[in-house]
């Protein structure tokens, strides 16, 4: 039996399940929220389609194209491990478990809940310059958001100089995800926001790790 599909707007299905299970009775204010949220959603990704900017499209399609499988930031650990020193490599493991942690709760769980189709881009007025392959995978919430966000995070805490470059470098690749038509705005901000969360979570985690063999030292 095949299932219908989805709807596109992630907040307007979490309202038609809400308005199906409660009925008149249901959190009114919630369900208005989400379904205004959903229509934002849309307008912010026809915004961004509009954008006259064609000097932008070959450098941000080839930055959301070359973020694929975190290259980026694989690149970056790699050489913190190799002349960096121990905080470089320390920092390089904690971006790098950083991403593994993020890339499994993403992909897998939220994805997996999320359902949402990629976003019809030729209908939403994309220019087809701009393209990159579509991915298969649900659009909610951004896979590349969320690893880059997570790595610039980690990294970030262990060598505050490197914050502010790399959390640009992860805004970049965020951006050229909607920006190329492969996600909604909504999908970015999740994922990035997730991304932010658990990097910040394993920072800590390396932290108190690296801390406890110099405070038994």
């Amino acid at each position: 039996m095949t299932r219908p599909a989805p709807l596109d707007p992630v907040e307007e299905r979490l309202a038609d399940r809400l308005s199906a299970r409660y009925g008149n009775g249901g959190p009114s204010t919630v369900v208005w929220v989400l379904r205004k949220l959903g229509k934002v959603d849309r307008v912010a990704y026809r915004a961004v389609a509009e954008l006259h900017t064609p000097w932008l499209d070959a450098p941000l399609r080839r930055v959301s194209g070359f973020a694929n499988f975190s290259k980026p930031w694989f690149l970056v650990a790699a050489v913190l491990a190799l002349f960096g020193g121990a905080r470089g490599r320390r920092a390089a493991v904690s971006g790098v478990a950083a991403i593994g942690l993020t890339s499994f709760v993403v992909n897998q769980p939220m994805k997996l809940a999320g359902e949402r189709r990629r976003p019809q881009r030729a209908q939403l007025g994309v220019p087809e310059k701009r393209w990159v392959r579509m991915p298969s995978s649900a659009s909610f919430p951004s896979g590349h958001s969320a690893s880059a966000a997570a790595f610039a995070v980690a990294v970030g805490a262990a060598l505050p100089q490197l914050k502010v470059p790399l959390q640009g470098a992860a805004a970049v690749v965020a951006f050229s995800r909607v920006y190329t038509g492969v996600h909604y705005p909504a999908d970015v901000v999740v994922g990035a926001s997730v991304g932010v969360v658990l990097g910040r979570l394993t920072a800590k985690v390396a932290a108190r790790r690296s801390a406890g063999p110099a405070a038994s030292s």
